[in-house]
């Protein structure tokens, strides 16, 4: 853990990042301290070549509630545009433009940017227990962190309008069914199928990892001919690589691969 943060608590184990959302009494609901400590610690995992897969997570019984309205309530005149560009859009970038896959690990309720936070993470897996909320229509805002861009990519427009204009809360089985969400697990067994996922990604490929990630997000607004295009660049980098050759030498010795990012 470092000392430096209050909000949120960051680990190394492994080659895996946990980080954690630590503001339990206040269900994790971001105040500006949360904002900017979640995002210095995911630019930490970011810059750090020891670490090849994030795990976020949350202490406490929710996961997030979103923005904490107590910390702007008596904030006359604030321009919420502002309080996006500054405080919750530089967290979701960093988040897909990384490198390394980001794991959410969701124990509860996620609601508002919380519930957009764990959609705009590379891959998610939650609790029976946890739900998920697009709670912005219950005090007259627009879906945001992202929301607007991950819903209908995820679910399709018909149901991400659904749940953007209704603000009801589905159930993690029901986030699984759509999409939003990889798998949903008992709650006592949260913890360790989430981190034997990170694991699972940090002993991957970490360079055909990053190139993946990155077409993929690419391909989303990019028409086939770019995307084919796209593929054929990062595929002859790849097969330069040192990490392909070993894959290669590994699969015809009938052995597990050991990848080094070169």
């Amino acid at each position: 853990m470092n000392p430096a943060y209050e909000t949120v608590e960051y680990a190394r184990e492994g080659r895996v990042a946990r980080i954690v959302l630590n503001r339990p009494e206040q269900l994790n609901a971001f105040n500006p301290q949360m904002r900017r400590e979640l995002l210095d610690a995911l630019k930490r995992a970011e810059r750090d070549p020891e670490i090849r897969a994030v795990l976020l997570g949350a202490n406490g019984r929710a996961f997030c509630a979103g923005q904490d309205l107590e910390t702007i309530r008596s904030q006359a005149g604030l321009d919420y545009g502002d309080l996006l560009r500054e405080g919750y859009n530089p967290i979701v970038q960093v988040i897909v433009r990384m490198d390394k896959p980001v794991v959410a690990m969701v124990q509860g309720a996620a609601a508002g940017a919380g519930a957009s936070l764990a959609f705009a993470c590379d891959m998610a897996i939650a609790s029976e227990k946890a739900s998920f909320v697009e709670a912005f229509i219950h005090i007259g805002l627009v879906p945001d962190t992202g929301s607007c861009w991950f819903l209908p990519r995820l679910a399709g427009l018909k149901k991400a309008m659904e749940l953007a204009l209704l603000g009801d809360r589905i159930s993690a089985a029901e986030a699984e069914r759509l999409g939003l969400i990889n798998r949903v697990v008992p709650p006592e067994r949260l913890e360790e199928e989430a981190l034997t996922l990170a694991e699972r990604l940090a002993a991957m490929p970490p360079l055909a990892v990053a190139r993946t990630k990155r077409a993929l997000y690419r391909g989303l607004s990019a028409s086939l001919e770019e995307t084919l295009a796209l593929e054929a660049r990062l595929q002859s980098e790849s097969g330069r690589t040192e990490d392909h050759r070993e894959g290669m030498q590994a699969f015809f010795e009938k052995r597990r691969p050991e990848f080094y990012g070169r």
